[in-house]
């Protein structure tokens, strides 16, 4: 008995529908991403088993980390103080409440950099420099805790600007995991004299040694 020939038949997919999803989806995650701004200072912080989260609009982050010699490279046993306003324009007033003559800076350097933390007599020259070198100095600086003729340290002089900002600002602490207690407790401190006793302490989430 022959055999029967089974007559081939090209199979022909229709992929346009998939190219509509993959593009809706592209489309969707371009337009809910946030571009992650280049940090010149580098906090390594501790882990925790806290889940509480952190606000993703309307914070002001302090940024602690641990002082390095310029020349060794090494610990000084003291800790630098930097921060970073999430949205632009507040950042832009919050400058503009702590010097008054901030007109004559150039507020759009100030506001792209994310991440700020020179002493006010030094602002004018540091905004002046170029990117590269900003990122270079910046790491070496810090913001000065020490009260000025009795009265606010330069870092609540920029905590109460944010706050007349936006009186509705939440306050984030990210600490660097080797850096000095007593730099963190004063921060506190500062913050304590201010009656902001409400912050969150922002952490790496690692899971229960009860679990």
């Amino acid at each position: 008995m022959g055999k029967v020939k089974v007559k081939k038949s090209d199979v022909w997919i229709d992929m346009t529908p998939m190219s509509d999803v993959m593009t809706l989806l592209l489309t969707f995650f371009m337009l809910t991403s946030t571009f992650v701004k280049n940090e010149p200072v580098k906090v390594n912080v501790p882990g925790s088993v806290s889940e509480i989260k952190v606000p993703e609009n309307g914070v002001l982050t302090i940024l602690v980390n641990p002082e390095k010699d310029a020349v060794t490279g090494e610990p000084t046993g003291e800790g630098q103080v930097f921060m970073s306003i999430d949205n632009t324009e507040q950042l832009g007033k919050t400058l503009s409440e702590v010097m008054p003559d901030a007109s004559a800076l150039d507020l759009d350097v100030f506001t792209r950099e994310g991440t700020f933390g020179v002493p006010l007599e030094e602002m004018k020259t540091y905004l002046s420099m170029s990117t590269d070198q900003r990122h270079k100095i910046l790491p070496t600086k810090g913001i000065p805790l020490d009260s000025i003729d009795g009265g606010m340290s330069e870092f609540q002089q920029w905590v109460d600007a944010a706050r007349t900002v936006n009186e509705n600002i939440k306050i984030a602490l990210k600490a660097d995991a080797t850096t000095p207690y007593k730099t963190v407790k004063k921060v506190m401190s500062e913050l304590q004299d201010m009656d902001e006793s409400h912050y969150y302490m922002i952490t790496n989430l690692k899971a229960s040694e009860d679990q």
